[in-house]
């Protein structure tokens, strides 16, 4: 089984922790940052060409996700995209120039555009657009297109997200065994 795709863009070469899963076709470019026991799972693409990709310990970026930044015009610096430690980002989703802090969760197939901000212990509803410059508060839940409030979140929705983050990284640790061994 091959590795992952890991290049350099413009001199400047992924920073991978050594505990982190990195898929075998995952797909890792430029100035990109990976923290410990983060999981970067199949099919996942993290192009940090034209601004920096930065992805805390222990989250994880599940199954088709595109992780993008925002490039430098009309004189302003762009965005790079920052996902904090713990954080829970669902199968397909779409992240972009955007900041997911600490303990936030993105549902499946979500897209979080430019600008957008969704907070700790926050959940995007799976299918979910956030546009530009949009910020989801703490303990809150969002979901539509256009994504707005609906809800507080529960304890039981918080404690998952929790358990969610543990899961992955030790599924994660189980998949970097495996692949150790051929």
């Amino acid at each position: 089984m091959s590795g992952p795709l890991i290049m350099p863009w413009n001199g400047i070469m992924p920073t991978i922790a050594d505990d982190a899963f990195i898929a075998p076709t995952a797909v890792i470019i430029g100035d990109v940052v990976i923290g410990s026991k983060a999981s970067i799972w199949f099919g996942c693409i993290l192009r940090g060409d034209v601004n920096f990709i930065r992805v805390g310990a222990r989250s994880n970026i599940q199954d088709g996700t595109v992780v993008h930044v925002e490039s430098a015009k009309g004189g302003e610096p762009g965005r790079g995209t920052t996902i904090g430690e713990d954080v829970l980002i669902g199968h397909m989703a779409m992240i972009h120039g955007c900041v997911l802090e600490d303990r936030a969760f993105v549902g499946m197939s979500a897209t979080i555009l430019n600008g957008a901000v969704v907070e700790g212990e926050a959940m995007l509803a799976a299918g979910a657009l956030l546009g530009p410059n949009k910020r989801v508060l703490k303990g809150q839940l969002w979901g539509g297109t256009p994504a707005k409030y609906m809800r507080d979140l529960n304890e039981k929705e918080l404690a998952g997200m929790e358990a969610g983050t543990v899961g992955y990284a030790v599924l994660g640790g189980k998949y970097r065994e495996q692949i150790a061994k051929g």
